[in-house]
């Protein structure tokens, strides 16, 4: 058995009617390229997995959650956005519901060149936010837990968690690409 096995393994285990810890910004393993899934798990475990990373996500709460963000170097990202925010902030922000799925092995592609620039936060740096450009669509490719290879076309708000919780899995960090100056306490944003 492999020592990734093992440890998703624990972690299930550990958490199976749980959420997980989030590992914040500074541990090693968010700044790794994850290892491609190639079926390091059984159909079982992989479920088992996905449930303790969505669990752990829609708890935080967040709109994102990617295998590294609790401690596992494997390209698997939880996404999912019940958009329950005022009419004036979805329109401006282009965020609309975005059911659940899993994005194994996933990569994007910007579909034009228009982008557009939104305070970010990310639950492995809790308690901050700040402004990063994004391309505001994107052609999605990854599988699903199925099996099977899926192409999306993202645009707005969910365009943006799909670049970011893919960046995720890349060792890329939305602080890597902000806007310095805008960094901010959350509680400072929101307060203005």
């Amino acid at each position: 058995m492999s020592a990734l096995k093992d440890r998703v393994m624990a972690l299930v285990e550990l958490y199976r009617d749980d959420v997980a810890p989030i590992v914040a910004l500074g541990d090693p393993v968010l700044r790794r390229v994850a290892e491609p899934y190639d079926g390091q798990l059984d159909d079982a475990l992989l479920h088992e997995f996905i449930a303790v990373m969505r669990r752990t996500m829609e708890m935080a709460p967040g709109v994102g959650l990617a295998a590294p963000q609790i401690g596992i170097g494997l390209q698997i990202a939880v996404l999912g956005d019940p958009a329950t925010v005022p009419p004036e902030i979805a329109e401006s922000r282009q965020r609309y519901p975005l059911e659940f799925f899993t994005a194994i092995n996933p990569t994007y592609t910007a579909t034009g060149e228009t982008t557009a620039s939104f305070y970010e936060g990310c639950l492995s740096m809790p308690g901050y936010t700040a402004l990063v450009a994004r391309s505001l669509a994107v052609a999605g490719t990854y599988t699903d837990p199925a099996g099977a290879r899926q192409t999306v076309e993202f645009t707005g708000w969910p365009a943006r968690i799909f670049q970011h919780e893919t960046d995720h899995l890349h060792g890329t960090i939305y602080v890597d690409k902000m806007d310095p100056r805008s960094l901010s306490t959350t509680e400072n944003y929101m307060r203005r």
